[in-house]
């Protein structure tokens, strides 16, 4: 393979009807919508309504999809004994794997007749009672109760996290993040989902694969990676001194440039915006942000490059009072909507993901019997 194709970089690999990534008109749409338009506009539901369905759904079709997810959102007692046994030290992104991989042991595809779309349904509605219900054990023993009267999911992490119901702005900016992160063309774990599913596996295997293609520090974890990066300054002059030096050094600052976007990430203003908001008039809040806001600015000035969907992330989340080993587990719980979507596209019009390789190996070899082999 040549260098300027290595990782399929600027290979084409299918064709899809879910999403736009670096257009010129929008940056970023999902099934035609922008992502500006959504984040401002729509409900996480309607926009998971809109990738796992196809369209956007009307009033009756929202009420019906919402009281869908409220039914799907206990969890079987199977499942639960196994969250248990989960060790209290594993990464929360092992935890849902685990958690997808069981629920496909229970929920077969084949013997309940189910379609992709339900069992999408099945999972976005699961995935936060996965995660906290496992969260709480393995942090303090709690046996959490998974079901709340939340109508959002939203609402339901964040009611689960913190044992009462979030006010409004903080469902507001977790309901923004879902959305942007929903979707992505063909990125690494969507792909993987895609090439799971070319061999007629079934949904949960997809998802599983997923979920570890996305737990890889260079595709779901940077946001993780940035927290950390913020939590070491003291202030945003410190912040600069110590981004400066990195950079001499020639380490690099997770959160920025884009292999797809060149100029800058429609996603990043959204969700910087939220953070700034969230932030309020907290001096402690507000020391976070400008810290994020400066290591932004010395990252455009010293290298051109602009903060991505991640970056920004990572204090809003941080205001949301979520656990930064919890940032990237989020993702999943977004990202779902969109490998159910392509999982469904990708069987209604299926072929085998089978690429080809150059070789660089050695060349023909003469085999030699292991007795005559010096």
């Amino acid at each position: 393979m040549s260098d300027n194709t290595a990782g399929l970089a600027g290979v084409t690999a299918g064709q899809t009807a879910i999403s736009t990534v670096g257009g010129e008109s929008a940056g970023l749409t999902y099934r035609g919508y922008a992502i500006a338009d959504l984040s401002a506009g729509a409900s996480f539901e309607e926009v998971a309504h809109l990738l796992i369905h196809g369209q956007l759904p009307g009033a009756g079709e929202l009420t019906a999809f919402h009281a869908r997810l409220a039914e799907y959102r206990s969890l079987p007692p199977q499942l639960v004994r196994v969250l248990e046994a989960i060790p209290a030290d594993a990464a929360p992104m092992d935890v849902l794997r685990t958690g997808v991989s069981m629920l496909g042991t229970l929920m077969s595809e084949q013997d309940e007749a189910l379609e992709a779309a339900t069992v999408g349904e099945r999972l976005l509605a699961m995935m936060p009672s996965m995660l906290m219900y496992w969260h709480h054990y393995a942090r303090g023993g709690q046996r959490i109760e998974v079901e709340t009267d939340d109508d959002t999911i939203a609402g339901q992490f964040l009611h689960l996290l913190h044992g009462a119901a979030p006010e409004a702005d903080a469902e507001g900016a977790l309901a923004a993040s879902l959305i942007l992160y929903a979707e992505h063309e063909f990125n690494a774990s969507t792909f993987t989902a895609r090439v799971i599913t070319a061999t007629q596996a079934d949904c949960f295997a997809a998802i599983t694969g997923a979920i570890g293609a996305l737990s890889g520090p260079l595709h779901g974890g940077a946001n993780e990676q940035a927290m950390a990066l913020i939590d070491r300054f003291a202030d945003a002059d410190d912040a600069e001194r110590g981004v400066r030096e990195r950079l001499a050094a020639k380490q690099r600052i997770m959160g920025f440039g884009h292999r797809v976007y060149r100029e800058s990430d429609p996603r990043s203003a959204i969700i910087e915006a939220w953070a700034q908001r969230l932030a309020g008039d907290d001096p402690g809040r507000a020391n976070v942000y400008d810290i994020s806001k400066r290591i932004a600015e010395v990252m455009w000035r010293d290298k051109a490059l602009f903060p991505n969907a991640d970056f920004f992330h990572a204090s809003a989340y941080r205001f949301l009072g979520i656990p930064t080993d919890l940032f990237t587990p989020i993702f999943v719980m977004s990202r779902l909507t969109g490998w159910i979507a392509h999982i469904v596209e990708q069987r209604a019009d299926n072929r085998l993901i089978r690429p080809s390789a150059d070789y660089v190996g050695p060349p023909l070899q003469t085999f030699v019997a292991l007795d005559e082999r010096s």
